[in-house]
């Protein structure tokens, strides 16, 4: 590309001097000779060419935060009860209010989410970066999150103050007891190593909802699924919130076959790459087997949504910010049925 930058200079000079000589422009006059070495222009143009698309990737990272995009998809459930086909569920997940510095940008985000008019809503963990008391100036906006059927909510790794430092032990308790309030000021059930049955007429299905559990060794283990299940053995659908994806592949699938559904966030998607109907990719999945989005084990699935704010840097490039629609329906999904 240089080097045609480079043939094209040197052309314009050449034409221009031969439209002198025929008299097509005003009488040559002595100017002093191009005395750019060619070496200086490729140098120079290579800056101005790099300085271009960087100036214009700052301005795609920072444009992405707030552009929240609206995942629909069909849940498939087999054992689903017919009073929940077609029921909508909602998934935010990684809120990270520490992080924001637009309160009506995510204000427009949380009317995009009540726009959809799902029946219920499941937040996935990381609702602050490492304080409760970053939520002062967003809990107005989060307290409009309702729905019909409720809000369930977990906890996520960054939730519990083990990021931030702390005077005592009791400081760092009462700031995780102002989280957990936090959750129910806003009216959301926050789900810990727990249970609720959701009843549609005589029918009912499981929301359960663990403590955060990562595979990865700096990550806290405070999940325990046993409780989590404990007295749904005769619930036909088992869905669970676990705020980490590696949880899934570590102790459900190989532990817990009961568990129809997981909704996980955790991962942002590294906050880039690329994302596309049919591919995606982004440096976090050599982190992560399950990353983004929709994946199946036999006939348990997981999906990752890639967060609703961001961490760590402000930027987002490819991996927008997500809101997650489900359509639940009752049946095995007629695209496995072909596989």
């Amino acid at each position: 590309m240089l080097l045609l930058i480079d043939d094209l200079r040197r052309l314009s000079i050449f034409t221009g001097r031969k439209l002198k000589k025929t008299g097509t422009l005003a009488p040559e006059t002595k100017h002093a000779p191009d005395t750019i070495p060619r070496s200086e222009f490729l140098l120079k143009a290579g800056l101005l060419a790099g300085a271009v698309p960087l100036a214009a990737f700052k301005l795609n990272m920072k444009s992405g935060l707030y552009d929240y995009q609206v995942k629909r998809h069909n849940l498939y459930l087999p054992n689903l009860p017919k009073a929940f086909d077609g029921m909508k569920l909602g998934q935010i997940s990684d809120i990270h209010s520490g992080s924001f510095f637009d309160k009506k940008a995510v204000l427009g985000g949380v009317e995009m989410l009540l726009g959809e008019k799902p029946d219920v809503i499941f937040f996935t963990g990381d609702l602050v970066n490492e304080q409760t008391n970053e939520m002062r100036d967003y809990q107005d906006i989060f307290n409009k999150v309702k729905a019909p059927l409720g809000v369930f909510s977990s906890l996520g790794n960054h939730d519990y103050g083990d990021y931030a430092d702390w005077a005592t032990p009791a400081a760092k308790q009462k700031n995780l007891d102002d989280l957990v309030q936090t959750h129910k000021n806003m009216g959301w059930d926050l789900l810990r190593n727990e249970n609720r049955r959701l009843k549609i007429g005589n029918e009912e299905i499981g929301i359960l909802g663990i403590e955060n559990w990562g595979e990865l060794s700096r990550f806290p283990k405070y999940g325990r699924m046993d409780l989590a299940v404990k007295n749904t053995d005769d619930l036909p659908v088992k869905l669970l919130l676990s705020h980490d994806p590696s949880h899934w592949r570590a102790q459900v699938l190989p532990h817990y076959p009961q568990i129809d559904m997981v909704f996980a966030g955790h991962t942002h998607g590294m906050q880039f790459g690329l994302r596309t109907e049919h591919f995606q990719w982004s440096p976090v999945e050599y982190l992560y087997n399950e990353w983004a989005g929709f994946y199946r084990e036999g006939k348990q699935q997981i999906y990752v949504n890639v967060g609703y704010g961001f961490f760590g840097f402000r930027g987002r490039v490819g991996i927008l910010p997500e809101i997650t629609i489900f359509t639940l329906k009752a049946g095995p999904d007629p695209l496995q049925s072909l596989s």
